[in-house]
C-alpha cells in the first residue's frame, strides 16, 4: 500500500500544480489585450487543464479510493478530508468552466477576480495536509 500512497501523493501533486498555476494563466490572459497572446494563453490554459490537471485529478482521485478500500480507515478528519476534495473538485470544474469562457471569449471577471480565486486551492493544501499529518480528530 506504500506504492499506492507514494503514487498518490505524487498525483496530488501534479493536480495542486494546475490548480495553482491555471487562475494565474487566468490573471494574465484577462490582462492580454493583443490577439497573439491571447491566443497563446488559451493553448496554455487547454494543456494544462486537459494534460495535467485533469490527469492528474483523476488519477489522484483512483489512487486515494484505492488506499481508502484497502486501510478502511475512518474518522472525522477523514470526512473532513473528503469534502474538502469535494470542493477541489468543484473548484476543478469551476476552472474548466471559465477556460471554455475564455476559449469562446467570453470572460467577464477582472484579473483582480482570478487572483483571488487562485488563493482558494492554497488554503485547502493547508487544510489537508494538517487533516492527515497531525488529524486533529
Amino acid at each position: 500500500m506504500l506504492w499506492i500512497k507514494a503514487l498518490h501523493v505524487v498525483f496530488m501533486v501534479t493536480w495542486f500544480a494546475g490548480l495553482f498555476y491555471l487562475p494565474r494563466l487566468f490573471v494574465y490572459h484577462a490582462l492580454a489585450t493583443d490577439s497573439i497572446s491571447i491566443e497563446r494563453f488559451k493553448i496554455m490554459e487547454r494543456k494544462l487543464f486537459f494534460g495535467i490537471m485533469t490527469p492528474g485529478a483523476v488519477l489522484t482521485l483512483i489512487f486515494g479510493l484505492w488506499l481508502f478500500l484497502g486501510y478502511g480507515i475512518d474518522g472525522a478528519w477523514l470526512r473532513w478530508k473528503m469534502g474538502l476534495v469535494a470542493v477541489l473538485i468543484a473548484y476543478h470544474l469551476y476552472c474548466g468552466k471559465l477556460l471554455i469562457d475564455f476559449k469562446h471569449d467570453r470572460n467577464r471577471h477582472s484579473h483582480v477576480f482570478y487572483r483571488w480565486l487562485n488563493e482558494l486551492p492554497v488554503v485547502i493544501l493547508f487544510a489537508v495536509v494538517i487533516l492527515v499529518v497531525v488529524k486533529p480528530f
